[in-house]
């Protein structure tokens, strides 16, 4: 089966429980320990920062880090930023430099390196930056000019990107970089498809280090060599058809020995932005609103790939209602001998929030919740905490139990925008929140 991220630490990180988005490069978004919100009582801190706040990482349990965007579909120049915060007030005790992105308008990535630095990736630029007051150490513009989705570190310390490219826009570019000089290692990879979602790693025993990519009609499994990528050719499964009545997928989750993905992610929105140049750049912006009707007809659809044979394809679509869609990939919480786990899998647009038996994809309970978020999952006490975007246009989040789908908790974050972005587990029944314009760090004591 597939190695735990929070009970396995990767040696190309800074040895903290969530230095990087998701907890780990498997992205199973799951935290070591109990939340037990149900038996507590949330605490909400909220700071307006008028920034596109994207994701928080952690160093040492006192080393916080929010990065992001300064979002500008127009007029000024865009760019990216980092802050070193203040877990109990979330006010920012330093703050990068204005970090160019090459005019690009996209969220970004940020992570905590095994060297102890801050790197940043955003549009098409990558910064190392000092963790203490988050000066650039190191600044280099990337091959590509475009938006790049993602940042890993691989296990010998490398870095490893994408840009983000949809159906019909050429190949996606994969590069890997040294750590420390970013200098480039080996030749970029072209893929012979676009891509849109964040990439994936695996790490085996005998270290054996894979790359997951979601292209626009198959996922594509990369072998990392000393100084080479090379695309796996005995994985290879599709899970979409061009043209067809699913839109693309985003990002995948690496658990239970199979990989996870949702499709129909490529939402009106996302077209706008990556369909500009620079993109996410206008005179005058259009209407991005991820809730407008989706390009295509089909319902959204939960696929499970086996990772040892990528013909073993198994889908469901939870929810059966057309025109589908997503902002954020899946999770998986594996079971044990004795108990099948469960994925859980959400329908942005339409609404929706289920749990499936992941061995006969079986769905199991349904909440009516509006989801956009990157969730994270608490195994040792099954609980799972994502948002929901209300009626009213309050961005709450909601604490579920994975098994039976019950509602044990709901939580105002004082944000009137729900974005797609990550929530990042801090250690001590606590969650940091992050969207436009607002950070929030909620605790249940």
């Amino acid at each position: 089966m597939t190695t735990l991220d929070r009970t396995s630490r990767h040696p190309g990180y800074w040895q903290s429980a969530w230095p990087v988005e998701c907890g780990g490069n498997r992205r199973q978004k799951a935290a070591a320990g109990r939340l037990d919100a149900s038996t507590g009582k949330p605490t909400v801190t909220t700071v307006r920062n008028g920034r596109w706040n994207v994701m928080a990482v952690e160093r040492e349990p006192s080393q916080w880090y929010v990065g992001g965007t300064m979002a500008a579909f127009s007029g000024p120049p865009p760019f990216g930023w980092v802050q070193r915060i203040d877990l109990e007030t979330l006010e920012p005790l330093a703050t990068s430099p204005e970090l160019p992105c090459g005019e690009h308008v996209w969220c970004g990535s940020i992570l905590v390196h095994a060297d102890g630095s801050i790197l940043s990736v955003n549009g098409s630029y990558l910064h190392r930056l000092d963790p203490d007051d988050l000066s650039v150490l190191v600044e280099r513009r990337l091959p590509v000019d475009r938006s790049h989705n993602g940042l890993l570190v691989l296990s010998d310390g490398s870095l490893i990107t994408k840009d983000l490219r949809l159906e019909g826009q050429g190949g996606t570019t994969i590069t890997r970089l040294a750590p420390g000089t970013f200098e480039q290692i080996g030749e970029p990879l072209v893929l012979a498809e676009g891509s849109m979602g964040r990439i994936a790693a695996d790490l085996s025993d005998d270290g054996t280090e894979h790359v997951y990519v979601p292209g626009t009609e198959h996922l594509w499994r990369l072998v990392i060599g000393d100084d080479d990528l090379v695309v796996d050719d005995s994985w290879f499964p599709r899970y979409r058809s061009g043209g067809g009545p699913q839109g693309l997928a985003w990002d995948s989750c690496l658990s239970g020995g199979a990989c996870w993905v949702m499709d129909c992610g490529d939402v009106e929105s996302v077209r706008a932005i990556h369909q500009t140049e620079p993109n996410g750049r206008w005179k005058r912006p259009p209407d991005l609103s991820w809730r407008r009707p989706t390009p295509w007809t089909g319902p959204l659809r939960l696929l499970r790939i086996s990772l040892e044979d990528s013909t073993d394809i198994r889908t469901v679509a939870p929810f059966g209602t057309p025109g589908g869609g997503i902002i954020a990939p899946p999770i998986h919480i594996p079971g044990s001998d004795a108990t099948p786990g469960i994925a859980i899998a959400w329908d942005s647009v339409n609404g929706g929030l289920a749990g499936v038996n992941d061995i006969t994809l079986e769905p199991l309970w349904h909440l009516e919740v509006r989801p956009t978020m990157q969730p994270v999952v608490f195994p040792e006490s099954g609980e799972m905490i994502i948002n929901d975007f209300t009626l009213d246009g309050t961005d709450d989040l909601v604490v579920v139990d994975v098994t039976t789908g019950n509602l044990l908790d709901r939580v105002g974050t004082g944000s009137k925008l729900a974005n797609g972005m990550f929530l990042s587990a801090c250690g001590n029944r606590d969650v940091l929140y992050c969207s436009t314009l607002t950070v929030s760090r909620i605790s249940w004591s």
